[in-house]
């Protein structure tokens, strides 16, 4: 019997076209629907009253802020990295600490942020500095969790760069545990992630963590 009404509702209209669902119309008209009336709408949800003087160009300011934190997503890690590869001979640790990091949870859409530390030995080239800061950019400025970032910025930088061995920790405060929910003000989170000689070297890691999580003097 469940069959029969599967297949009567599958039968198309007068013009041949099939109809459609209430949940597909509604999909079809959210997704049509431009970005600001999305804001705004939800703010009518939230109980507030879009159209008064304070929120007239709330919805505007809320899209562009959104497409910049996570304009990540158009970014290309190899692309980003360009040409700033360099022949070198040098093949002890480089450590670039304390890169700013600014992301959202995508769990509750609020932000995380902390330090980035990177560490590389190279095998025969070597990253202009810059470029360590712009390709930890790439991932955080996507919804992401740390966990992920992490291994993202570790991962990417294995692929591109051909290291002997890569090490990323960071540090970072959530604001989804602190404004929210559990609402605790001191913890920050710290994650790892090792490639290469990192993984595989026990000294080479410790040194690594030792000299990352290491206290020092402003310059």
């Amino acid at each position: 019997m469940s069959d029969m009404k599967t297949v009567s509702s599958l039968t198309p209209r007068a013009d041949g076209a099939f109809p459609i669902s209430h949940e597909e119309g509604a999909t079809r008209a959210l997704a049509d629907a431009p970005f600001e009336d999305l804001v705004a709408e939800m703010l009518r949800r939230l109980g507030e009253d879009p159209d008064r003087e304070g929120l007239l160009k709330t919805p505007e300011r809320v899209e562009k802020s959104l497409r910049f934190l996570t304009h990540g997503y158009q970014l290309d890690p190899e692309a980003t990295i360009g040409e700033a590869l360099f022949e070198e001979r040098h093949h002890n640790m480089i450590i670039v600490k304390d890169i700013e990091m600014y992301s959202l949870c995508e769990h509750h859409m609020l932000p995380f942020f902390g330090k980035v530390h990177l560490a590389y030995i190279p095998d025969g080239h070597i990253l202009g500095l810059s470029k360590v800061a712009r390709l930890v950019e790439v991932f955080a400025r996507r919804l992401q969790v740390q966990e992920r970032l992490t291994e993202d910025i570790a991962q990417s930088f294995w692929d591109v760069v051909s290291p002997q061995g890569v090490g990323v920790v960071i540090e970072a405060h959530h604001l989804c545990m602190m404004m929210r929910g559990v609402q605790k003000q001191n913890s920050y989170t710290i994650s790892s992630a090792v490639r290469g000689a990192f993984m595989e070297d026990s000294r080479t890691r410790d040194e690594f963590l030792r000299l990352c999580t290491s206290q020092h003097r402003p310059l």
